[in-house]
């Protein structure tokens, strides 16, 4: 592992363990932080452009999420943030909103194909199926 390398994870696990120190004072719904302030938190300073200067952070919590850690978000009309899901049923609401996120983005493709969706979720699914080259497995 070239030295580059190992500075860039030093700093992936630094990010992750600031993002799970400030997060674990924002446990549920009510107390999301704004990305303004995590982003403070976690770099020690304010972003200048929401866009650019936060996308490491994204990316961090993306990664929690993927490796199954609970880092929820809300939006709402005064800004809302991320957050711990308190307990299951926060968890469950959150994964909710996301499929009912997903869904409308499926269904929007769908109508610009001009297909049913379960026709295009059954073309996603074989193309998943050719792409693993698998019985269908990895789709499932």
């Amino acid at each position: 592992m070239t030295e580059n390398k190992r500075k860039i994870d030093a700093g992936k696990k630094e990010r992750r363990g600031a993002i799970l120190a400030a997060l674990t004072g924002h446990i549920g719904e009510p107390n999301a932080i704004g990305m303004g302030e995590l982003y403070e938190q976690v770099f020690g300073e304010p972003w200048k452009n929401r866009i650019n200067d936060t996308r490491a952070l994204r990316k961090a919590i993306t990664d929690l999420r993927e490796e199954g850690v609970p880092v929820c978000s809300v939006a709402t009309s005064y800004g809302g943030g991320y957050y711990l899901a308190a307990a299951g049923s926060e968890l469950t609401e959150y994964m909710r909103r996301n499929e009912r996120l997903a869904l409308k983005k499926l269904m929007r493709n769908a109508r610009m194909k001009k297909i049913s969706l379960p026709d295009y979720l059954g073309q996603m699914r074989l193309n998943m199926v050719s792409i693993g080259g698998g019985d269908g497995k990895e789709a499932a």
